[in-house]
């Protein structure tokens, strides 16, 4: 027993010099652990810039996806439907007094006849149910009752605000059966009225909404996409919230704007395109979309990707 002790004590010994030989007898020193630490804080650097960007990447194509969704639910609404898109609900005004509005509307304070709806979901709810397809993911903030309007479709109104029936703005630009002023030799533009896309049509049915000049962030870029330079538009009790940047006096420079945007159209592809490929067009105050509002007024420039003109 008592050499088994020794034996013990001996091997506890040689273990103990071991380890004191592998650890120089001590732990961490303070120049070490502040190397250690700084390693750590550089692979952070490398990394977070390249985690954001991947999270960015993921929701454009979530984007793209609802664009693909939305496309192919109004190609599934014309052909139930006498092979007619629904009617544009970015209008404001009643019988043959009216106008239309900035085309992100999804429900306009009233509809131009008891035959045409106010909102978007009268046409769509049956066949998309969870609003969120509706909302751009790179958008900043979502509106209160986004899923609450869509549900209620023509009988919404903003329970903070009643009995005002409030229009519902989004952050997509939804084209069918829209009509804008675009000036010069292209004179007007008219988005697609069914999916065959007959002469003077657009194919284009939807997009990001990208524009300058709009009555919630004037002389400034905004788009649901975010870009260099960028700050957040709150929320208001009827739109979302979105990105916006000041051009200074006025000075519009798309080129300096580091954005991809995206677009549907009536063949159900979506692609993408930057802010140099684009065409302005204005809201009109004339159906027939021959008289835009203007410089300063309303909801500004709404800038449609140019392949949509072609």
């Amino acid at each position: 027993m008592i050499k088994e002790t020794v034996a013990s004590r001996q091997e506890g010994k040689v273990q103990k010099a071991r380890a004191k030989r592998c650890w120089g007898g001590k732990g961490f020193t303070l120049v070490e652990l502040l190397v250690i630490i700084s390693i750590i804080s550089v692979l952070m650097g490398i990394l977070l810039p390249v985690l954001v960007n991947a999270r960015r990447q993921g929701r454009a194509v979530l984007g793209m996806s609802n664009q693909r969704q939305i496309a192919g639910v109004v190609n599934c609404f014309a052909f139930d439907n006498d092979d007619r898109y629904p009617e544009s609900v970015a209008t404001i005004g009643f019988g043959n007094h009216w106008n239309w509005q900035e085309p992100m509307m999804m429900t306009a304070c009233m509809g131009r006849s008891p035959q045409i709806h106010r909102s978007m979901s009268a046409y769509l709810r049956s066949y998309i149910a969870d609003a969120s397809i509706m909302f751009c993911p790179n958008a900043p903030r979502k509106y209160k009752y986004f899923q609450e309007a869509w549900n209620a479709g023509d009988d919404w109104d903003n329970p903070e605000t009643a009995p005002m029936q409030d229009p519902v703005m989004g952050t997509y630009c939804f084209y069918w059966n829209y009509v804008g002023f675009l000036g010069g030799r292209r004179g007007v533009f008219k988005g697609p009225w069914n999916p065959s896309v007959g002469r003077g049509q657009s194919k284009l049915l939807i997009s990001d909404y990208f524009g300058y000049g709009h009555w919630r962030s004037p002389n400034a870029y905004g788009s649901c996409e975010r870009f260099n330079g960028a700050s957040v538009v709150s929320e208001t009790w009827v739109s979302s919230a979105y990105w916006s940047r000041l051009a200074p006096d006025g000075d519009i420079r798309l080129d300096t704007l580091k954005i991809k945007l995206h677009a549907g159209y009536t063949d159900g592809h979506v692609e993408s395109y930057s802010a140099s490929e684009v065409v302005p067009m204005k809201v009109s105050i004339a159906s027939d979309g021959s008289v835009p509002y203007p410089d300063g007024v309303g909801p500004g420039v709404i800038y449609l990707p140019i392949n949509g003109l072609r």
